[in-house]
């Protein structure tokens, strides 16, 4: 590059071709739009402004400073992201299950509330569902209900009868065995060895024995062979001599020495394959095995009575385990349930004899003979199963009557259930009690006294 005066044009330009400007216009000819823009300097400042300060002559030009802009206000997430669209009814409809479960976010549920006061048939099917979550709770009970398997077993026979039915004095014993069987099956190994105690009640005191799940269903099973014993089947026991009681405790104590170790879930199929050993086996024999004798070694019962106590002591010692491995165990039906509170009370005259000879109880205070009316306890039972007894008073073989009525007392049918299981004290079991104060004790007492192990 030339160090020289720079006349504006190319150096390599001919002469002739060169570019001659056209005369400018006096600044006093101009027109507002073709006058240059005044220099920077020559501004005169607004009155809020400071002067610019005037570069010396020949000084070197300083750049101009950048003057620092304002901070900016922050931007909010809705200014930063485009404006939503609003959703369509389909999609709105679909959020409402969840919202009716409160999962919908914050933005999503002011969407659905919107759409939900411009939208009748949305508005009632929101409802419905918020109907059907108030019916959902965490902790309810998910068992099936127990009367499921009367009802289904109903409604099938109705449909196709048995060819060969279970006699209805069997059915409490059939259907109490099969509740224990289905708890029994859904605990696990390490519950069949939960500790469980036994309660009954001996002269004026309470009596308990520990034991585990699987001493209980073993302790059912010798009993249980006294049935099956007077009906030709094999003995759980076998065939030794210490086996030969007819005692239900001295049987259960022979069990639980003999088994060692002792005994776990293992006793469970025995149980069960006897249980229904022993319907099947009443239910091909006829109308005559009812009556036939089963010995409790103290005494007797008929064969229908037996199999009725036998479901009694399958439902208390069922909520006993239950209760172990703390597992919901409702009681039996109410027709069940009444049966066994009237094989109570058609036992309460002996057992009120047996205490009397024992010196437990008051001396009767008349003579009855055979077959007349005595003095008589009105035992009110209420709830399910519920019903009116008369218990005679003075002699087992005499017959309640309505007519010498000395006393009255009202309980609740589980309550008289427990009572008579040992479960209950006599002296906290009546609800009501009027009359013969005397003749209550000895009746309540002696319906303790006939629990056992």
């Amino acid at each position: 590059m030339d160090g020289g005066a720079h006349d504006g044009r190319d150096p390599d330009e001919p002469a002739a071709f060169l570019r001659i400007p056209a005369p400018r216009t006096a600044p006093d000819d101009m027109t507002e739009a073709e006058r240059p823009p005044a220099p920077e300097s020559s501004r005169t400042p607004e009155p809020h402004e400071a002067p610019e300060p005037r570069q010396a002559p020949g000084a070197r030009e300083t750049p101009p400073v950048a003057r620092p802009l304002p901070p900016a206000e922050p931007l909010s997430p809705s200014e930063l992201l485009p404006p939503a669209e609003p959703l369509s009814h389909k999609v709105l409809m679909s959020l409402l299950g969840a919202w009716a479960l409160s999962a919908c976010s914050g933005e999503e549920t002011m969407l659905v509330e919107a759409h939900l006061t411009e939208c009748a048939p949305c508005a009632d099917e929101a409802l419905r569902l918020r109907d059907a979550v108030g019916l959902l709770h965490a902790d309810g009970n998910l068992d099936l209900d127990p009367l499921l398997r009367s009802r289904v077993l109903e409604s099938a026979l109705g449909r196709r009868p048995a060819r060969v039915p279970v006699p209805g004095w069997a059915a409490p014993y059939d259907a109490e065995t099969a509740r224990l069987d289905a708890l029994l099956r859904d605990i696990g190994d390490a519950e069949w060895h939960a500790p469980v105690r036994l309660k009954w009640y001996e002269d004026e005191g309470a009596a308990s024995r520990r034991t585990t799940v699987a001493g209980v269903i073993g302790h059912l099973m010798t009993v249980d062979g006294l049935v099956a014993t007077s009906l030709g089947l094999d003995d759980p026991l076998g065939s030794d001599a210490s086996a030969a009681s007819a005692h239900p405790t001295e049987r259960t104590e022979s069990f639980w020495r003999a088994a060692k170790p002792p005994p776990t879930r293992t006793v469970h199929e025995p149980w069960r394959e006897q249980s229904h050993t022993l319907i099947r086996t009443v239910s091909f024999a006829g109308r005559g095995v009812a009556e036939l004798s089963v010995s409790y070694g103290f005494f007797a019962l008929p064969l229908r009575d037996a199999l009725l106590d036998r479901a009694f002591e399958c439902w208390v010692h069922g909520a006993d385990i239950a209760e172990a491995v703390d597992y919901p165990y409702k009681p039996p039906t109410g027709g069940h349930l009444h049966e066994m509170i009237d094989l109570a009370t058609r036992l309460l005259p002996a057992a009120l004899a047996i205490r009397r000879r024992s010196g437990l109880a008051t001396p009767s205070r008349e003579l009855v003979t055979a077959g007349s009316a005595g003095r008589s306890l009105h035992l009110e039972i209420e709830g399910a199963g519920g019903g009116d007894w008369f218990i005679a008073l003075d002699s087992p073989a005499a017959v309640g009557s309505r007519e010498r009525t000395v006393a009255h007392v009202a309980l609740d049918g589980v309550e008289f259930c427990q009572l008579v299981a040992g479960r209950v004290s006599p002296e906290d079991a009546a609800a009501g009690q009027d009359g013969d104060r005397v003749a209550i004790r000895d009746v309540l007492f002696a319906a303790a006294t006939m629990s056992r192990l």
